[in-house]
């Protein structure tokens, strides 16, 4: 080992878990791949038919596969409820407005627990109370916040809340997939904004503090130490919030079985779930290696993104 060099000594640290990812995640990944080229055996449940090829791809990809499944993998025609009960595009939405949200919220409230004020230990614990609570427990307080009749944010048609009224609620949320998809929106971001708040808070103490007295010696204003350096170098770790929770969100699963259910608001891993346990594994493992594909390629723009941001 001695006579290695520094990048071969790492690679060398890093063989046990390139193994241990090959084992649980590239063969998996590859046998779903094998899987996805067989056709569906409905007469024996858990097994897949004859080889097809690609053609499970190009049914899923033209809307063949839309009758086999609960819900279209892309929207069949140019219209909001087309859109809507699509789980490509019901998956898409989620994360952008989710990861979008979230960043905002979780890097106000980073910026404010950076600061030294009396309370400051009472106000994270606060903060974090949300990303500790239960998807289950999470998911069923805000059914029943917004379920008519038990919530006090949605009303019946002679007493509608100010939501109704200015919209965007209507008087049965549950029943409505835009609705739906709102309210599993919402509840994601009051989770998970305390997530990205704690990881961009680290990457914020990690700036060393004598910059910002420089700057302050300098006559720079709040804005401009906040433009100028708090902005620049912690961008980067913003951009590996980002990258986690965007992740996350395209797997998107649990908050809305608890909250709505997979038949209201598709998502990618509801329709692999519900195929999967409608005997249609070859389908399944289609739609299973196309969302593993899909961020694949999210990473990969994060990656290159990251990059160019830490080569300037």
């Amino acid at each position: 080992m001695e006579n290695l060099s520094e990048a071969q000594f790492a690679y060398l640290l890093l063989t046990p878990a390139l193994l241990l990812l090959a084992v649980i995640a590239v063969w998996p990944l590859l046998s779903t791949f094998r899987m996805s080229l067989f056709a569906d055996d409905l007469a024996a449940a858990g097994q897949v038919g004859s080889f097809v090829g690609v053609e499970n791809y190009v049914g899923l990809l033209t809307g063949e596969k839309n009758a086999l499944m609960p819900s279209p993998f892309i929207p069949t025609e140019l219209s909001v409820d087309a859109f809507f009960n699509s789980a490509l595009t019901v998956t898409l939405i989620f994360t952008v407005a989710g990861v979008f949200f979230e960043t905002i919220i979780g890097f106000g409230q980073a910026l404010v627990l950076d600061q030294d004020f009396a309370g400051r230990r009472w106000v994270r614990v606060a903060i974090i109370i949300p990303w500790a609570v239960p998807i289950v427990v999470q998911g069923m307080i805000f059914f029943l916040m917004f379920q008519p009749g038990i919530g006090f944010l949605i009303g019946g048609e002679q007493n509608p809340t100010i939501l109704q009224t200015l919209g965007p609620f209507s008087f049965s949320p549950f029943a409505n997939t835009i609705d739906s998809t709102l309210i599993v929106i919402v509840a994601d971001i009051w989770k998970t904004s305390a997530f990205m708040a704690l990881l961009i808070l680290a990457g914020l103490q990690s700036i060393d503090r004598n910059l910002y007295e420089v700057a302050r010696v300098a006559g720079a204003s709040p804005w401009q130490r906040f433009k100028y350096i708090t902005a620049p170098l912690i961008l980067p770790t913003i951009l590996v919030a980002m990258l986690f929770r965007t992740i996350q969100a395209m797997r998107v699963y649990g908050i809305i079985e608890t909250v709505s259910g997979c038949s209201t608001v598709p998502s990618l891993s509801c329709l692999v779930i519900s195929t999967f346990n409608n005997n249609l594994i070859a389908t399944s493992a289609t739609v299973a290696f196309v969302t593993a594909g899909i961020i694949g390629l999210v990473v990969t723009v994060y990656i290159i993104g990251y990059a160019r941001e830490d080569m300037a």
